[in-house]
């Protein structure tokens, strides 16, 4: 089980070539701990988690270890035969602020204890302290190194949960096809256009060629075409010269249009066109011109319904439908919200430019409840009206919880019931972590799908059948017949 604590930096990072501060698993960790077989038990832990452990017995051993290198982790004890490791917390955050302390006390003390935390402690633990226990806690103080610097580079929104692995592997096998189209579905602010940004990388990883981004819904109608497909000289008053237009800049890369479904419906039939001949004509020309490069759609709507509506062109749809990736919204991979949120934070910070206050655990928590109806972009949202209200001095992140309350009560007024027979159930209490992950899951993907079998096996990456086997397991979520 502690082995498998040695890969939690998100995929996308090696997936898009990216490094960050931490990468890697490889850590330094100070263990100042006088009592020997606890110390070894929790050098084997920190190796077996991918660190590097030193030792140090005594308080006068941890200060000449301190001034001789850098220390990503310590785990501290209070009680040592030279002092205490409460006097020493005080020195180990200003020569490394931004490394996780966990204090480990066979004597707690709640005053203490308080002290540290409002102080930057990442964790208070009591002797005895499990395998565990002490390999949970080193996966939590992981994350904080992995999350501290933003890798450069858009896929800095992916996770490690599955359904965002699942996402990568989609991008992974589209970026085989440079030339296949691929549509992107998912609600506002679930990170479609940074996948599309993620799937051009992937698609041509020597660079050197253009990746233009189009917003259908930014464009008014009558500059549609000639912003898209370019423009004679003449064919419009005020036409003064040729213009090429962005399916043309495109070049052999990738034309990205977000919010497809915003296209006006006269001008679909030339988008069509597009998609079908590869080829398009500038506006006020009679010569095509190939299009060379990659098509990329995304949009937040439903186009099934907006074709039943008259409002998309049913051909359309199916030359977009070619190469679908569905982004999740945050509310089903809960796990990347404290990652995402501590990476948002530090750009954020460097944008404002000032230094990044830190996210206290139990806060990353309580975003991590939150359902985030406008998903990543209303994170973002909050965490830079935090920001700006947080003095520039200040170490911890004053984060704004009465607007996090308002978000709640508005998604809870227009959330959709969920179907009979799709309910949680006591049985999700008993169920192993892995287990209640998959359980959650499917529970709230049936609900989404109003009990549809075969479009919640879509979302889900998996056959009807594989659902259908997992239905019986857990028969209290299979939809009712009839």
């Amino acid at each position: 089980m502690v082995s498998a604590l040695g890969a939690l930096l998100p995929l996308c990072y090696n997936l898009a070539g990216m490094s960050s501060k931490a990468s890697g698993d490889q850590f330094a960790c100070l263990i100042v701990e006088d009592d020997a077989m606890f110390a070894g038990l929790s050098a084997q832990v920190v190796r077996e988690a991918g660190g590097d452990p030193t030792h140090a017995p005594t308080l006068a051993a941890a200060r000449e270890a301190v001034e001789r290198g850098h220390f990503d982790l310590v785990l501290l004890d209070n009680h040592l035969p030279d002092g205490k490791g409460y006097d020493f917390f005080d020195r180990l955050s200003r020569r490394f602020p931004e490394s996780p302390v966990v204090m480990i006390t066979g004597v707690p003390d709640l005053g203490e204890a308080v002290s540290l935390t409002r102080n930057g402690l990442f964790e208070y633990l009591t002797k005895p302290v499990g395998v565990d226990a002490l390999a949970a806690c080193l996966r939590r103080a992981k994350l904080r190194l992995a999350t501290r610097a933003v890798p450069e580079g858009p896929a800095q929104w992916f996770g490690e949960s599955p359904l965002m692995r699942e996402v990568l592997r989609q991008l992974q096998q589209a970026a085989q096809h440079p030339a296949s189209t691929v549509l992107f579905i998912g609600e506002t602010g679930s990170g479609k256009d940074l996948a599309a940004r993620v799937l051009h990388q992937l698609s041509f990883p020597k660079g050197g060629v253009p990746f233009i981004a189009v917003n259908c819904a930014a464009l008014p109608g009558e500059m549609f075409e000639s912003e898209l497909f370019g423009a004679e000289k003449g064919a419009y008053t005020g036409a003064d010269r040729r213009r090429t237009g962005l399916a043309g800049a495109a070049g052999g890369g990738t034309l990205f249009l977000d919010e497809v479904a915003e296209v006006p419906l006269p001008l679909q039939a030339k988008l069509l066109r597009l998609l079908e001949a590869r080829e398009f004509r500038a506006l006020g020309s009679t010569e095509p011109r190939p299009f060379t490069g990659r098509f990329v759609a995304a949009t937040n709507k439903q186009l099934p319904d907006e074709v039943k509506a008259g409002r998309f062109r049913e051909d359309l749809w199916y030359r977009l439908d070619v190469f679908t990736i569905e982004l999740p919204p945050l509310r089903r991979r809960r796990a990347d919200i404290p990652g995402m949120a501590e990476l948002l934070l530090a750009q954020l910070a460097e944008k404002y430019g000032r230094s990044k206050p830190l996210l206290r655990p139990e806060e990353l928590t309580k975003l991590s409840g939150h359902d985030f109806p406008g998903n990543a972009r209303e994170l973002r949202n909050v965490l830079e009206r935090s920001l700006l209200r947080t003095p520039a001095d200040a170490k911890w992140l004053a984060l704004d919880f009465n607007w996090l309350q308002r978000g709640s009560t508005a998604a809870a007024s227009s959330k959709v019931a969920a179907p009979a027979g799709v309910e949680s159930a006591p049985v999700e209490r008993e169920l192993a972590p892995l287990e209640a992950q998959e359980y959650r899951l499917i529970r709230d993907t049936l609900r989404e799908t109003q009990g549809g079998i075969r479009r919640a096996a879509a979302k889900l990456g998996m056959s009807p059948q594989a659902l259908l086997r997992r239905l019986e397991k857990w028969p209290e979520l299979r939809p009712p017949k009839g």
